[in-house]
């Protein structure tokens, strides 16, 4: 699997759990879905994304977003 599906899977991944746990737990837990949000949206302007920098050095084969 290349590096930009993991990216967006593990993001997905992240905000519906951090829904889950909003609607179940506390309603705090939607702080979580807010920051990958914001995260997603600053990787699509500047290219910059901490879990592609550690996948990357980890050896997956990067894809077409993350260069």
């Amino acid at each position: 699997m290349a590096l930009d599906r993991i990216v967006f899977a593990f993001a997905g991944i992240m905000i519906l759990l951090s829904l889950a746990l909003g609607l179940m737990v506390n309603v705090y837990w939607f702080a979580l879905a807010a920051f990958v949000g914001l995260n997603m949206l600053q990787s699509a302007f500047t290219g910059f994304c901490p879990l592609a920098m550690i996948l990357k050095k980890l050896g997956v084969k990067p894809g077409c977003a993350f260069s």
